[in-house]
Formats: structure tokens, C-alpha cells, sequence
């Protein structure tokens, strides 16, 4: 009688972390996802770095009672798992941005603007995606996430301090980029 009480306790206890599991996983899938595609890029490559996180979490899933921060330890998880992803890759993939839409439907100047602003889209994306890994995770971290320097630096295992120099070092890399294509521009 004893070992069928402890066997039904070990699977309620089972059953329980399992719910815990799955609930984590409705909340932050996204977040895990939006971590994942911005530092790689590609849709299909996101999508297995969030099924590998919550694998991982599933593996350490006894420590996720003791985890004071679920949001920013998934997303240390997440980040590291499309870091390693990354490293594997030897460059990231651009992102293809959908220039146009349905055109036929719009007047002249709405089209042109439309298509002026995917193009300077598309170009800003390839512009940021051409930096250095270090500091387009930090852009995508504060923009894209919205993490605060704490969380960020937490997830990147970073002191706040570099966490809070990237992102200028990134915007003036950014400058000096935009201004030399618009010197090339001017000049023809």
C-alpha cells in the first residue's frame, strides 16, 4: 500500500511540473523567439533555438523553482543557444524584407513612398545586421525586447557599463556608414 501512495505522489508531482513547464512555455515562447531572431536572422533557425531553450529548461526544470528572474534566465538561455547557433554558422543570413505590396491599390506617391521606405528599411536592416555580433545583440536586446541594462547584461553575461557603451558604438559605426553612402551618393 505504501508504494502505490508514493507512486501516486511522485506522479502528482510529475503532473504538476509538467503544468509549471507548460504554463512557462505559453508565457515566454514569444520573448524566447524574438530573442532567438534577432540575433540570427532567420525564421527557421529562431524556431529551433526556442524549442532547444525550453529543452534545455526542461533538462533544468528542478531549478525553476529557485529562479528569482524566469524572464531574464529564459532569455540568458535563449541567447546562448542562438550564440551557439551563430558561432556554428560563419555569417548571418539577412533577413529578406518584403519590399512592395499591393500597389495597384495606391496612387502614385503613396507607391513611391512605400517603396522608398522598404528600400531604407531593407538597407537599415542590412546595416545593422552588418555589425558585430557583440553589439547587434545588445540593439536587439534594448530595442526589440525591451530589457532593461540589468536584464540585458544578465543575459549576456555583460557589466551594465558595456551594456550601455555598445549600443553608442553601434550608433556611431551607423553614422559613419550612412555618411559614407551618402558621400557616394553626392558625388555621382
Amino acid at each position: 500500500m505504501a508504494g502505490q501512495v508514493i507512486a501516486g505522489e511522485l506522479i502528482a508531482v510529475a503532473q504538476a511540473s509538467e503544468d509549471a513547464l507548460e504554463l512557462v512555455v505559453r508565457e515566454h515562447a514569444r520573448l524566447v523567439y524574438r530573442i532567438a531572431y534577432s540575433a540570427l536572422r532567420n525564421h527557421h533557425d529562431a524556431e529551433d533555438v526556442t524549442q532547444e531553450t525550453f529543452v534545455r529548461v526542461l533538462r533544468w526544470r528542478k531549478k525553476l523553482d529557485s529562479v528569482r528572474d524566469l524572464k531574464a534566465w529564459l532569455a540568458r538561455i535563449a541567447g546562448r543557444v542562438a550564440i551557439d547557433r551563430v558561432r556554428k554558422k560563419s555569417t548571418v543570413p539577412l533577413n529578406d524584407v518584403e519590399e512592395g505590396g499591393d500597389y495597384a491599390k495606391t496612387t502614385s506617391g503613396d507607391a513611391e513612398q512605400s517603396l522608398l521606405s522598404a528600400e531604407m528599411s531593407n538597407l537599415i536592416g542590412r546595416m545593422i545586421t552588418g555589425l558585430p555580433t557583440q553589439l547587434r545583440e545588445v540593439i536587439a536586446l534594448s530595442t526589440i525586447q525591451e530589457l532593461s541594462p540589468a536584464e540585458i547584461g544578465e543575459v549576456l553575461d555583460i557589466s551594465q557599463a558595456a551594456v550601455r557603451s555598445r549600443p553608442f558604438r553601434a550608433r556611431e559605426i551607423l553614422k559613419q556608414k550612412i555618411a559614407a553612402l551618402l558621400e557616394g551618393k553626392h558625388e555621382s
